[in-house]
C-alpha cells in the first residue's frame, strides 16, 4: 500500500529536478560552454547567491575606434556591427572554455579557471585574446572593404584570486568576478592606449601561462 503511495510521490519529484536542471543549463548556457553547462548542472548550488573564491585570469577586451562608428551610424546599424565584432569573441571564449561574464557597452569581459577550474587557464585566456584579435582585424578588413571605418581590438588580462559567483537578487543575478584582479585587467585594457599596443597582460599571466607564447 506504501509503495503505491510512494510511487508519484518520486515520480514528481523526479521530473521536477529534471526541469530544474533543464532550466539551470539553459540559464548558464549563455556564458559558458554546453560542456562546461552540462558539468555545472550537476552541481545546482553553483546557481545559488553567493560567491566563493578562486584564481582565475580575467580578460577585457574593447573595440578602438567605436566612437567614430557610433557618430556615423544610425542605432539598427550599430547593434549590426557590435553582433558582428562580438559574435567571433564570444565563440572563442566559449571554445577556450571561458566564462562570458558581461558585454559593456563595445567591450567584452570573460574570465578562466571558474565555474570549473582550469589548471591552464592563463594560457586559455591568452590564446583567446591573440585569436580575438586576428578575429577582430578580419572584421575590420571586411569593414574596410565596404567602407566603413576600421577597428582594432584592445585586450587586457590579468590572473589572481577573485571572488566567483551570483551577485544580485533572486529575480535578477549574473555569474561575474569581484576583486583586485579584475580591476587590473581592466586598466591593463585601457592602458593599451598609452602604449599603442593590441593587448596588455600581467605579469602573473605571463608567468601562469609559461613560456608556450610570445611576450
Amino acid at each position: 500500500h506504501r509503495d503505491l503511495h510512494s510511487f508519484p510521490t518520486r515520480r514528481s519529484s523526479d521530473l521536477a529536478e529534471s526541469r530544474q536542471r533543464r532550466f539551470l543549463a539553459r540559464a548558464f548556457s549563455r556564458y559558458v560552454s554546453p560542456e562546461v553547462a552540462r558539468a555545472v548542472v550537476a552541481r545546482p548550488d553553483k546557481l545559488e547567491l553567493g560567491g566563493e573564491e578562486a584564481v582565475v585570469t580575467v580578460l577585457f577586451s574593447d573595440l578602438a575606434g567605436f566612437t567614430t562608428f557610433s557618430e556615423t551610424l544610425s542605432p539598427k546599424d550599430l547593434i549590426a556591427i557590435l553582433s558582428a565584432c562580438f559574435a567571433p569573441s564570444a565563440s572563442i571564449i566559449l571554445q577556450s572554455g571561458g566564462t562570458l561574464d558581461k558585454y559593456i557597452g563595445d567591450a567584452v569581459m570573460a574570465f578562466w579557471g571558474a565555474p570549473l577550474p582550469l589548471a591552464d587557464h592563463a594560457a586559455r585566456a591568452v590564446a583567446a585574446a591573440l585569436a580575438m584579435r586576428q578575429a577582430t582585424q578580419a572584421v575590420s578588413r571586411d569593414f574596410a572593404s565596404r567602407g566603413l571605418p576600421r577597428l582594432a581590438a584592445r585586450l587586457g588580462l590579468a590572473t589572481g584570486p577573485a571572488v566567483v559567483g551570483n551577485v544580485g537578487s533572486l529575480e535578477r543575478f549574473d555569474y561575474t568576478v569581484l576583486g583586485d584582479t579584475v580591476n587590473l585587467a581592466s586598466r591593463l585594457e585601457s592602458l593599451n592606449k598609452f602604449y599603442g599596443t593590441d593587448i596588455l597582460r600581467a605579469a602573473s599571466t605571463r608567468q601562469a601561462a609559461g613560456e608556450a607564447l610570445p611576450c
